[in-house]
């Protein structure tokens, strides 16, 4: 699967890809450059985190399961693009609705450094969520899996025993049984 993504000056961050479910659950992972150079690959992998600093252009990255004919999969990516919203207008706005900041203790500045940090470990948090999340459904693919695994030998176990017991008692019967012909 092949997808282009376009950067705009921004630094970027490619965070976290993972095979949630599939059989292996390893893909092959390709990041190209606007100039075509590979900046990461990745083979056979099940989970990677990759941070690249990009420049202007159209970047291209691909998740290859070539190698798996038969089997698909299920692909969690995040892509973050860092400095994102950041731009100085924001702030300009904020400075002609705000009168006698001479007589606050505290400066406009200082208001907005706040909140940014706040910002920022919001859009952290929220993407750990995300990432937990993938996690979570990761693990839960395989205990179903396995749950369905196990339900299978057991009712293989649970015929091989049957069929045992039947047999067991045959040849018990058959052992004290009076093989010899009556005559009457």
């Amino acid at each position: 699967m092949r997808m282009p993504w376009e950067n705009s000056g921004l630094k970027s961050t490619l965070k976290t890809e993972k095979v949630l479910d599939g059989a292996g659950l390893d893909v092959d992972f390709h990041l190209l450059s606007p100039k075509g150079e590979t900046l990461v690959f990745d083979e056979r992998k099940s989970d990677g985190v990759h941070t690249v600093e990009t420049e202007d252009g159209d970047y291209m990255f691909c998740f290859d399961n070539t190698f798996s004919t038969i089997s698909e999969k299920v692909i969690f990516f995040e892509l973050i693009l860092d400095n994102m919203g950041e731009d100085g207008q924001d702030q300009e706005d904020w400075k002609k609705y705000v009168t006698g900041t001479d007589l606050l203790d505290m400066k406009l500045e200082d208001i907005l450094e706040s909140i940014n940090s706040v910002k920022a470990r919001l859009s952290k948090s929220v993407q750990i969520q995300t990432l937990l999340r993938a996690f979570e459904a990761r693990d839960r693919n395989i205990q179903e899996s396995n749950f369905d695994r196990v339900n299978f030998w057991s009712m293989v176990n649970l015929g091989v025993m049957v069929v045992v017991s039947a047999v067991q008692v045959y040849m018990l019967k058959s052992l004290f049984e009076d093989k010899r012909k009556s005559r009457t």
